[in-house]
């Protein structure tokens, strides 16, 4: 098994350039990034709704 996954590990290595591997780590921070930012500005967005209701 062990040698399975240095196998894959080597594969992954030559396929894949480590500058297009850091550019999608980064692609997917930034996405993850907006999303947990468009959720906070909404729940504070509610959280203000609320007191202002009464």
């Amino acid at each position: 098994m062990k040698k399975l996954n240095l196998l894959l590990l080597a594969m992954v290595l030559f396929i894949l350039s480590s500058c297009s591997v850091i550019t999608g780590i980064f692609k997917a921070g930034v996405a993850v990034g907006v999303i947990v930012v468009i959720i906070v500005i909404a729940i504070i967005i509610w959280i203000i709704s609320l007191f202002f209701r009464r």
